[in-house]
């Protein structure tokens, strides 16, 4: 048998592990890029030897001259390498949120729409070195710790298969294999923001170093690991502090701020406010009718929804 080249081999392992769990349907979310395009052969490879079903799909956002033509394009490799179902996802990007978040938010209701119909995990290609830009621009937004924990691995039915390899394995296993990944004119366009990172980050990484990269991703799993005790912690308190009627002020108040500004969040959520919406300015907003009362009046939160402190409770 002849030796597998050592970038496919360790995508092929990082693929491996992830789909050891899954059941049924694996669909690899795939831009044509090389770090989806060696994600998408991969699993074309591994999935069938683990009783898995392996598809593809690709999304068309409609934002560039013949995007129409690269994701048939995809569609049709994906095919020849074995990979059913396939689907070309064509959708319309809003504004909500600037260009990268509306995209975006298409992007995953496309997959989210194709993964209900195909019950199906989606795999995605993200990278150690996304996860170091996530990370970085996080902190650059002054986020807390929800924002630099990062991507997480596993979060519902999507899997990140590639977070511990830097991109250079996705692009060498491309090489190896023969195939030929799209570049995507939006990586190196200043008018997105990870865009402009990612022209710093050679320079910041011979400023501090080659670790640079992997120190981020890194302090990523690091701090994920401690959010999720956190929240569960929260959760507990919050079943604890909820009458059924509202939030028990006094019970709430006396928490730590740390798990006390979870359960607000998730009690906002709960309410109906949408996620992407809800700021910490808004959960500090709620905390201060626990921490700060002065008989203010209301909190208005996005969603048209209003939390009052009233008889010794915190309710719509």
């Amino acid at each position: 048998m002849a030796r597998v080249p050592g970038a496919t081999a360790a995508v092929r392992r990082a693929v491996r592990r992830v789909v050891a769990d899954a059941d049924g349907t694996v669909l690899v979310a795939c831009s044509g890029g090389a770090d989806s395009l060696a994600l998408a052969a991969a699993t074309a490879f591994v999935a069938p030897r683990a009783g898995l079903r392996a598809g593809l799909v690709t999304v068309d956002h409609g934002l560039q001259e013949g995007s129409a033509a690269r994701a048939a394009g995809v569609a049709g490799w994906a095919r020849a390498a074995g990979l059913a179902p396939v689907e070309v996802a064509t959708v319309a990007v809003g504004r909500a949120g600037g260009p990268e978040a509306a995209a975006r938010s298409a992007r995953y209701a496309a997959l989210d729409d194709a993964a209900d119909r195909l019950d199906a995990v989606v795999l995605l290609g993200h990278t150690r070195d996304d996860q170091a830009e996530t990370v970085l621009l996080a902190l650059a937004r002054g986020a807390g710790p929800r924002g630099l924990a990062g991507m997480a691995a596993a979060r519902g039915r999507y899997r990140r298969p590639l977070l511990d390899l830097p991109r250079a394995t996705t692009a060498a296993s491309c090489a190896e294999l023969g195939l030929i990944p799209w570049e995507d004119p939006h990586n190196t366009d200043p008018a997105y923001a990870r865009s402009r990172l990612r022209s710093a980050m050679d320079e910041l990484e011979s400023l501090l170093g080659k670790g640079f990269r992997t120190n981020l991703a890194r302090t990523a799993g690091l701090v994920a690991a401690d959010c999720a005790l956190l929240d569960e912690q929260a959760a507990t308190l919050l079943s604890t502090v909820d009458t059924g009627t509202g939030l028990d002020v006094a019970a709430l108040a006396a928490a730590p701020a740390a798990l006390r500004t979870r359960v607000l969040r998730a009690f906002a959520l709960r309410l109906g406010a949408p996620g992407s919406a809800l700021t910490a300015a808004h959960v500090a907003s709620l905390d201060a009718l626990l921490t700060d009362w002065h008989g203010q009046g209301p909190v208005y939160l996005p969603g048209a929804i209003t939390v009052h402190r009233r008889a010794g409770l915190l309710s719509p």
